[in-house]
C-alpha cells in the first residue's frame, strides 16, 4: 500500500468513501456536498490537499487537509473502505499527514469528530491530538468534539 497526493481520476473515490461513512453513521450535510461533489475546486484550488491510500489499482482510504490559517489546517473527511478497516490504513495516513504537515512547517491540526466514532478518536489520541473546546454553531450539526495537535 502506498500514498499518493490528489489525482483528478480520484476525486470520485474521495467522494464515494466520504459518503459511505458518513452515510453509515450520520447523514450527509450541506458542506458535505460542496466538499466531496467537487473537490478539486473546494480543497485543492482553495490551497488544501487531498491523500490516497493506494492498494495495488485500488483507493482504499482518503483524507484532507482544509487550510484554516496561516500555518493551521485542518484534518478531514478521512475515510478507509470497509473491507480494509482494521488494517491499520487510518493510521498510515495520518502518519503521512502529520510528516507532510511537519515539512510544510503547519504548526498546527484540528479536527472536529463525534464521540459516537470511538475508533477515529483512539487513532487521534494515540498520534497526540487532545480534545480543545468547540465552538458554537458549527457548520457540521455532527461535529461534538473538537481537538487539535501542536506540532
Amino acid at each position: 500500500m502506498e500514498i499518493v497526493p490528489f489525482n483528478p481520476s480520484y476525486a470520485s473515490a474521495f467522494r464515494d468513501l466520504n459518503l459511505k461513512w458518513i452515510e453509515e453513521f450520520f447523514a450527509v450535510e450541506p458542506l458535505d456536498t460542496y466538499l466531496l461533489e467537487n473537490c478539486e475546486a473546494n480543497i485543492i484550488d482553495k490551497g488544501g490537499y487531498i491523500f490516497f491510500a493506494k492498494k495495488e489499482n485500488d483507493i482504499v482510504g482518503c483524507c484532507a487537509l482544509l487550510p484554516a490559517g496561516p500555518t493551521t489546517f485542518e484534518l478531514g473527511k478521512m475515510a478507509v473502505a470497509p473491507n480494509y478497516r482494521g488494517h491499520k490504513i487510518g493510521q498510515k495516513l495520518l502518519s503521512h499527514v502529520l510528516d507532510f504537515s511537519k515539512q510544510k512547517s503547519l504548526d498546527r491540526l484540528i479536527l472536529y469528530s463525534n464521540t459516537k466514532l470511538n475508533d477515529a478518536l483512539h487513532i487521534y489520541k494515540k498520534f497526540g491530538f487532545v480534545e480543545v473546546p468547540i465552538e458554537e454553531n458549527l457548520e457540521y450539526t455532527r461535529s461534538n468534539i473538537k481537538m487539535q495537535l501542536t506540532l
